[in-house]
């Protein structure tokens, strides 16, 4: 009898691995269809780079062509410097020191991350313009008047840099402060015992140490660089998404459009290059119980600590409070004008829009990660990672490499309509709604899909082989088991897409329905028109939902290592 049990149960376990094995084979196959729809924008502009696109190529290559390149490299360089300035010195600051204000400054210091740097460039134009509060006041205590004085001009190369870099270093200095957080303490006590100050231990141990998370938050920020619109074309100069948008809508160019699109692909490659590299340089491992010990940090007096809380409040007042401050001030001026039936009906279509790319985001996000811990072979492995590369890829590359074989297709469709039943079809993919949040899901599904595989790793393997010897299949599991304990993580994942795509301005332009605007384009084209203050409603609604991964984060950030001070 016994072995007749053993035979029974050996058989139901093979029966119920092989229907394992089956069903997996579905989620493998979903997950790597549903990986390579995703990558069509990506695809297409790889395949359109050697198509001929006549005269219009050689007329860029000697006309404007070399000014997007040096232009991006230029705002490359500028931005990484200020990124690196900014970011990893408050880091280190708010870690390590103790000063006036350090415990506000660990949360403060997030705050830009909420400001578009196009709402940055718009409000500190009219801020610092001729007839603007800051030159009137100089010229009201000083009586100067036009030409006695040398203002910078904000609307410049040199503008958009220190715009950018105002708003982006929170990218190196949230991963800077989480190198410098997991250090461990007892090689910072070592370089101290051996009569080393604060600034040599920062150099020699910190520094090198944290060089890959550095490395890692550069390259989002010049990601981001390379992405924006907004504050180029508003600042007038000219870079590959400039030139893309131009291409695209003023030549009506589509191949060269794409070729353009595969030029920036190249700096984008060139940066995630650069990342791994510098992470594999990094073969220094820490162990011990030192990572695990109070970490001890310096106690600043003097004009030291002064200097710290000066270098910190920087960043914040012109990253955050100044560009708040001033389109409150506007909003209150012009209420009226700034909050309309037109506001109304634009946060409408971006609450749709963003709601909608949201849901759809979370729901590939979750096919894709589940397939990958069914499956966690090269094939799966590879596909997701390429199909969750978008947030990679600046939104203006997404837009062509999505509107091209949706164009075609419509084209295709009219036609053999048109030959076969002598109507049209009309467009039914390019220049909808379905286009737009199609586009949103490839921008920014590595957002859910990074929260999502997160999640569903702190989950054991043990409670999926539980769930399967009660007869759960694949998908039951998932709801009945992963969704409800992944339910925080999951609205978190909704949130931050959600952010995004609100903030999002290259592809909504280029991708969004006729006549069918979002509340980042309605700044974008208010500003455009020198009427910021019209704006200030919707780019006020835009910073405070930017607000909410914020909020997140600092939330986050404080679950860290106790702080002692030095003795």
């Amino acid at each position: 009898m016994i072995r007749n049990l053993l035979e029974l149960t050996r058989d139901r376990v093979i029966g119920r691995n092989t229907a394992s094995k089956t069903g997996s084979g579905w989620w493998n196959f979903i997950t790597l269809a549903i990986a390579l729809l995703v990558s069509i924008p990506i695809l297409t502009v790889a395949a359109n780079i050697f198509i001929p696109s006549g005269d219009v190529w050689s007329h860029l290559a000697s006309t404007v062509l070399p000014d997007y390149l040096i232009n991006s490299l230029w705002l490359m360089i500028g931005v990484g410097t200020g990124v690196f300035i900014l970011g990893v010195g408050t880091a280190w600051l708010v870690t390590m020191c103790r000063f006036p204000g350090s415990r506000w400054f660990n949360w403060l210091l997030i705050l830009p991350m909420a400001v578009p740097a196009y709402l940055m460039a718009y409000t500190y134009t009219d801020f610092l313009a001729y007839t603007g509060p800051l030159q009137s006041l100089i010229r009201d205590l000083t009586g100067w008047g036009l030409g006695d004085y040398w203002f910078p001009d904000v609307r410049s190369l040199e503008g958009a840099i220190v715009m950018m870099s105002f708003v982006f270093f929170p990218y190196v200095y949230l991963l800077t402060r989480a190198a410098f957080l997991e250090q461990s303490s007892s090689l910072l006590e070592a370089s101290r015992s051996l009569g080393a100050t604060p600034i040599q231990s920062f150099y020699k141990i910190a520094l090198p140490l944290a060089r890959p998370s550095i490395a890692a938050g550069m390259a989002l920020a010049l990601m981001e660089t390379l992405n924006d619109f907004g504050t180029v074309d508003y600042f007038g100069v000219q870079t590959f998404t400039t030139g893309i948008y131009r291409t695209w809508f003023g030549l009506g160019e589509r191949a060269a459009a794409a070729q353009l699109s595969a030029f920036l692909l190249l700096f984008i490659l060139v940066l995630i290059l650069m990342e791994r590299w510098s992470r594999s340089r990094m073969n220094v491992t820490q162990s011990g119980t030192g990572r695990y010990k109070n970490l001890y940090v310096f106690d600043l007096s003097g004009w030291k600590a002064w200097f710290s809380t000066i270098f910190c409040a920087i960043p914040v007042v012109i990253g955050f409070l100044i560009p708040v401050a001033i389109l409150t001030d506007m909003m209150i001026a012009n209420f009226d004008k700034a909050v309309d039936a037109r506001f109304v009906q634009f946060s409408i279509n971006t609450i749709l829009v963003a709601g909608l790319a949201g849901i759809f985001a979370l729901i590939v996000a979750l096919i894709m990660a589940y397939g990958v811990r069914l499956n966690p072979n090269f094939f799966t492995k590879t596909s997701t990672r390429i199909g969750s590369m978008g947030y990679a890829i600046p939104g203006s590359v997404i837009a062509v490499g999505i509107l091209i074989p949706f164009g075609w297709i419509d084209n295709s469709i009219d036609g053999w309509l048109r030959s076969t039943f002598g109507i049209s079809s009309g467009l039914i993919l390019s220049g909808t709604i379905f286009a737009l949040i199609f586009a949103y899901v490839v921008r920014f599904l590595a957002v859910a899909f990074n929260t999502v595989e997160a999640s569903l790793g702190k989950i054991t393997p043990n409670m999926d082989e539980a769930a399967e010897g009660m007869g759960y299949g694949f998908g039951k599991i998932l709801r009945k088991v992963h969704i409800p304990m992944m339910s925080g993580s999951l609205f978190a994942a909704i949130m931050l897409v959600i952010v995004d795509v609100i903030k999002e301005l290259p592809a909504t332009l280029i991708v969004r329905p006729f006549n069918f605007d979002t509340l980042a384009v309605q700044v974008y084209r208010l500003a455009s028109d020198e009427r910021l203050a019209e704006s200030s409603g919707a780019a006020l609604a835009i910073i405070l939902v930017g607000l909410i991964p914020v909020i997140i984060l600092s939330r986050s950030i404080a679950k860290t290592r106790k702080m002692s001070s030095e003795k």
